[in-house]
């Protein structure tokens, strides 16, 4: 009975918390106030959307979460000048900080630093970075894709690139979906669609 009464309530705090969530990624939630503070950021502020356009920047968001989670796990988070780039920032946040800006906004705007230049260094060694080394890859998919070029390679070369990198991109992505687990709370982004 005691462990039921046990299971009962885990069961029971882990729903409300996740009914503040619009998602968990490999465990980790991203909370609705989060999300909705990035999505109003990025959209001066309009709060007021429609459930497919939350859904569809959800996804993108999830997407920017899991290259995040990509390279913490090869460690760039540890790497001294991702480290000294951050305190650099921190320091000018805390001595340029705004009259008005709460705590919540400060530790927002300081993760999506921190959670930005995580995915830049990321995406810069996975895909940027290849796709500008490897000529040997750039031959293949152009040759591979030559239907789509109406040119030889040397006139076309900046718009392959490119297209390769957006296929080194998907294929991460889907590489990624399938490594982590990701959970989306469909009931809260109705919910916030109809704010």
């Amino acid at each position: 009975m005691k462990k039921a009464y046990s299971l009962f309530v885990f069961c029971f705090i882990y729903s409300l918390s996740f009914a503040q969530n619009v998602a968990v990624v490999n465990g980790k939630s991203i909370s609705a106030k989060e999300f909705m503070w990035a999505y109003k950021k990025s959209h001066d502020g309009n709060g007021s959307v429609s459930y497919d356009t939350l859904q569809a920047y959800l996804n993108l968001y999830i997407n920017f979460k899991l290259k995040v989670l990509d390279a913490r796990e090869m460690g760039l988070d540890k790497n001294a000048d991702y480290q000294e780039e951050i305190k650099t920032y921190e320091d000018a946040l805390a001595s340029h900080k705004k009259a008005g800006v709460s705590n919540k906004d400060h530790d927002f705007l300081l993760n999506e630093y921190r959670e930005g230049v995580l995915m830049f260094n990321v995406s810069e060694q996975k895909i940027w970075n290849k796709a500008q080394e490897d000529e040997q890859a750039i031959n293949e998919f152009y040759a591979k894709n030559q239907k789509n070029y109406n040119k030889p390679l040397s006139d076309v070369r900046g718009a392959v690139i490119a297209d390769y990198q957006l296929s080194l991109e998907e294929k991460w992505l889907k590489s990624l979906k399938q490594k982590y687990q990701i959970k989306i709370n469909e009931s809260e982004l109705k919910r916030l669609a109809k704010l």
